[in-house]
Order: C-alpha cells, then structure tokens, then sequence
C-alpha cells in the first residue's frame, strides 16, 4: 500500500489461487475503512466491480494502473513502515487476513 495522501488510498498485491477450481474474490475489509471497494481500469478509467474471476492455479494481479483495491474515508492514515490489515472474501474459500505494509507515497510493486 503507497502511503495515503489523503482520505484514500490504493492497496496492491497478488492473490494465487492455488486450488484445482476456480474462485472468486467478492469483496474486501479492513478496520481502516468502512468502504474498501474493488476496482478495474481499463482505457486509463477506473471502474468499480462487484467481484475478480481467479483462475484454478491462477493468480490475480491488484496492481498500479491495473485492477486494484480502493479504501475510501479513511479512518486513519497509516504512516510508511506501519501494516495495514485486510480481509479478503472468496465465493467458495474462507477469507484470508492479509497485512499490507505501508510503503513510500510513489510506490508501484510492479517496478520491485
């Protein structure tokens, strides 16, 4: 997660589906905000969707530029070296807690 500037902020990291049936990330919370959203873009528009197909033995990919998630209103702002915690909710698997560490404002891990 870049640093937040803002009320907002951008999360990024990749899912890998390991099992032998495909699943579905439906949606994502965190205690740093009431409204964390999933989003797609596509032609340099960001839109928000209702879920993310993840292939069997396949990745998603929630990257800079690319489908990723959004945290709006923040209730804090973290400060780069701190961890944020999200959970992730699949059609099919448990949610998996996940800690995203707080990197520097212009971070893009595709560039890592």
């Amino acid at each position: 997660m870049p640093k937040p500037v803002s009320d907002m902020a951008a999360g990024f990291l990749t899912v890998t589906n390991s099992g032998r049936s495909a699943d579905r990330l439906t949606s994502i919370t965190s205690t740093i905000s009431d409204s964390v959203t999933i989003h797609r873009t596509e032609n340099q528009a960001m839109r928000e969707v209702k879920s993310f197909d993840i292939p069997a033995g396949g990745e998603l990919d929630l990257e800079r530029g690319g489908s990723h998630i959004m945290f709006m209103n923040l209730k804090e702002r973290p400060a780069q070296g701190q961890e944020v915690g999200i959970e992730l909710h699949f059609e099919k698997t448990d949610p998996i807690k996940v800690e995203l560490p707080v990197k520097e404002t212009n971070y893009n891990p595709a560039t890592r």
